[in-house]
């Protein structure tokens, strides 16, 4: 991630993109492509459409994957659209945050505001008439979690906001499987906790490398409450439930030997890092020697692995 510094100003205020205010029209497309976090929704996409190869215990219908792709994309672009309206008087004081669109005027509040209210409406009715209405509600309900219980009540409030806001995160795997089916089951409730208690110890070293930001603008994440040898305990404890969790697929008959075997290497892997970040904290390393951003990309690749075994296990039975 580039880090840049931001200019001392009153939170809120953006910065004029250029002289006389100009915004040319290529660089505003690309604002708000930006406010709609490509890179966030990448990752919830890759837990969406692997469970639809589970859910049809084989290749789903391939204009049901692309419309539930293309509505998944929609209601996740407007909840983060909303989450920059929220949170943009914050954002102009953060260094990880310091280009977003509103904050550089490249973007106005209003513009944000409608365009994230827009993708929510469009996100619904397209899902309700071109997937089904259960997954419409699902989408709704996470785009009103994400941005009214998360963004607006848990963030500035407690330190356990990304255990009770990534509910949000998780919703995507229940999307896919009700696209498929129309209905839930166990299989997608292990899921959907897999992703649940992986969120935080995602999140959490990138948290321990930017909590002087959010301590700056007064976000509690638990890195900024917490000393790093308190956060990783947690880290490690969220990382043995994740992988616990994820291994009940296959005895309830979801999944055969190639799911259990990436399941059980990854997450040995990832505990491997996870006790030792534990290790280094403990030993009171701090700076880069904590190496706390190791934990951070391979849990990426981790939930990556693990939902591509989910897909290709179905071809393997």
């Amino acid at each position: 991630m580039c880090v840049t510094a931001v200019e001392s100003r009153p939170a809120g205020v953006a910065l004029t993109p250029s002289p006389g205010g100009h915004r040319p029209f290529g660089a505003r497309v690309k604002a708000f492509v930006a406010l709609t976090k490509p890179r966030i929704i990448e990752l919830l996409l890759i837990t969406t459409v692997p469970v639809m190869f589970l859910a049809a215990q084989g290749v789903p219908d391939l204009w049901l994957v692309l419309t539930t792709t293309i509505g998944g994309y929609l209601s996740a672009g407007g909840a983060n659209a909303l989450n920059m309206y929220i949170d943009r008087d914050i954002d102009a004081l953060m260094d990880r945050t310091s280009q977003r669109p509103l904050v550089t005027g490249m973007v106005s509040p209003r513009e944000c505001l409608a365009f994230g209210i827009a993708l929510a409406v469009i996100s619904t009715v397209w899902f309700g008439l071109l997937v089904n209405w259960l997954s419409a509600a699902l989408a709704l309900g996470a785009l009103l979690f994400y941005v009214v219980v998360y963004t607006m009540l848990l963030k500035r409030r407690t330190s356990q906001n990304i255990v009770w806001g990534g509910i949000a995160g998780c919703m995507p795997v229940l999307i896919g499987w009700s696209a498929v089916t129309n209905e839930l089951s166990w299989a997608a409730v292990i899921l959907f906790a897999v992703i649940f208690f992986w969120t935080p110890p995602h999140y959490w070293p990138l948290s321990m490398k930017v909590k002087d930001d959010y301590a700056r603008v007064g976000v509690p994440m638990l890195p900024v409450v917490a000393s790093n040898r308190v956060v990783a305990q947690q880290i490690v404890l969220y990382s043995w439930v994740m992988v616990a969790v994820s291994l009940l697929l296959t005895p309830l008959g979801y999944t055969g030997w190639f799911y259990t075997a990436v399941a059980l290497l990854s997450g040995g892997a990832w505990l491997w890092e996870a006790h030792g970040l534990q290790s280094r904290a403990k030993a009171g390393v701090t700076g880069a020697k904590l190496k706390e951003m190791r934990l951070f990309h391979w849990s990426i690749t981790y939930v990556s692995l693990l939902f591509l075994a989910v897909a290709v296990d179905p071809f393997l039975r």
